[in-house]
């Protein structure tokens, strides 16, 4: 699933992550309105329960010295330390990807390293971010990858953007006995019966539950729509994202119908043909899993034609091109998020100074390539990427040592707390994350309010952005387990 990053724009929804801090408390906000609901209850209704531990805003770093170009790299943190691999695309056609993955990352790890570090095996260490570029080629991933654990020694490898990659990184993380660490890549099969590793784990979501989230809102919390024409990229990613969306529909929304279903070549640079189609179909919603350049391509060719349905996405959340699209061509369009909670910083108020503390330092100036709106607001795709590796972070602490079996030992059915509040639990038996996802709908800057609560009240001024939010419980996007893998044979769909 290259394109879950090669767009790395796609997830820019904004957001960025949390900490390791133990609590004893949970997530509670207030509860939801009857037609629009704005808050829920995240964990307690589904079962996932109270936290083992949670990003604590309190004890987090003054992060104003912050500069992705530098901080936590190699080179730049001395001494004995946790080492971890980010492996992804660093050139090619792909570079974009590593920078919008790893920055979040190191954003991380430079809080973390101003805290004195993470004690582990009888010492504090500091965390030691080392830049891998697998060049997108598989050949080159395994060479790197292995380079990484038998040169550098690294003590945990993570990654990255496709899912065919990611594979490969797990599987050298298996034969080496290294903790690998999937934070974004989205195909089901990573952690199924065939490729299932003890040492890799997957806090990123699947195509299952992102497909299935959206279809829940459409059949259970909108209602409205109800034909939908599906328009996606002609590879697995496309197809998978097409599948779970009519699995979805099949479960929450029987009265829907499919009028129409086109798979298109990557990088296409006339959509006509299929957009003609959709004209003449009488479809209400266009749902598609495009990543830009297609995403982009599409919604601008739609516009041009003067289609104006709205269009149901993961992708179509990159404010630079949203920006060529304007106000009124982006008004309506429906975007899930892996990330983003339902009005964040209403419910969950220790989100405001997390996000200055990220959002404040991206005005200061940050340096080529982390100075566009891109990174701004560092929540959605770019904020998992980040909590991803907090979470990492807190388990290595609970686990007081880099021994990749106690590791395991503790991230095995964890509970954590983002720090927007969202709680996540790592499946014990497949290494995969149970999660709460978001859906919201684009609306003009004046609306933008209703999510972006603190001043200035709006995300951006020239594109419609996030203004109503609604919460998909997790309970109605378990991932996929495959009873296939012995571990999981004869549990239910929480693992237990």
């Amino acid at each position: 699933m290259k394109g879950f990053i090669k767009i790395g724009v796609i997830f820019i929804g904004l957001f960025l992550l949390l900490l390791c801090a133990p609590s004893d408390s949970g997530l509670s906000v207030a509860a939801a309105a009857e037609k629009k609901p704005t808050a829920v209850k995240v964990d307690l209704d589904d079962k996932i329960g109270e936290p083992n531990a949670k990003f604590d805003v309190n004890k987090m770093s003054d992060m104003s010295d912050f500069d992705p170009t530098t901080s936590a790299m190699q080179g730049h943190v001395q001494g004995d330390t946790i080492k971890i691999a980010y492996v992804n695309a660093f050139s090619g056609a792909a570079a974009e990807n590593g920078p919008i993955h790893m920055m979040p990352l190191q954003f991380a790890a430079h809080d973390i390293n101003k805290r004195g570090g993470i004690w582990v095996d009888g010492k504090k260490r500091l965390i030691e971010i080392i830049q891998a570029d697998h060049m997108s080629k598989p050949d080159q991933c395994k060479t790197i990858c292995e380079r990484m654990v038998l040169q550098e020694k690294v003590h945990v490898l993570m990654g990255t953007s496709g899912s065919n990659l990611m594979k490969i990184i797990n599987q050298v993380g298996s034969k080496y006995k290294v903790i690998s660490v999937n934070e974004g890549s989205l195909a089901d099969e990573l952690q199924d019966a065939v490729n299932f590793g003890r040492y890799s784990f997957m806090p990123s979501p699947t195509t299952d539950q992102i497909g299935r989230g959206m279809a829940y809102y459409y059949g259970q919390i909108r209602k409205k729509e109800k034909k939908f024409y599906i328009l996606c990229q002609d590879y697995s990613f496309g197809h998978d994202m097409a599948d779970s969306f009519k699995a979805g529909l099949k479960e929450y929304f029987p009265g829907a119908q499919i009028v129409g279903e086109d798979y298109h070549k990557l990088f296409l640079t006339d959509f006509a043909p299929y957009l003609e189609k959709i004209k003449a179909s009488g479809a209400e919603v266009i749902y598609t899993g495009d990543w830009i350049p297609d995403a982009a391509n599409l919604l601008k060719q739609a516009r041009q034609m003067g289609i104006k349905l709205p269009f149901a996405n993961l992708f179509l959340n990159e404010p630079n091109f949203l920006h060529d699209v304007g106000v009124e061509g982006t008004k309506g369009l429906v975007n899930i998020d892996v990330y983003d909670m339902p009005q964040a910083f209403k419910n969950y108020p220790d989100f405001i100074k997390f996000y200055k503390a990220y959002n404040n330092g991206w005005k200061k100036g940050w340096k080529a390539p982390f100075n566009t709106r891109l990174y701004e607001h560092g929540t959605g795709g770019i904020g998992l990427y980040g909590a991803s590796g907090y979470w990492l972070f807190s388990v290595i602490e609970r686990a007081k040592s880099l021994d990749p079996e106690k590791i395991i030992k503790v991230w095995e059915g964890d509970v954590y707390q983002y720090p927007n509040g969202k709680i996540v639990k790592m499946r014990a038996c497949d290494h995969k994350t149970i999660q709460p996802l978001r859906v919201a709908e684009y609306v003009p800057p004046a609306e933008q309010k209703a999510s972006m609560s603190i001043p200035p009240y709006y995300w951006y001024q020239g594109t419609s952005l996030n203004g109503p939010e609604w919460l998909v419980p997790a309970s109605k996007v378990l991932p996929p387990m495959d009873q296939k893998l012995d571990r999981c044979n004869g549990k239910n769909a929480w693992g237990e």
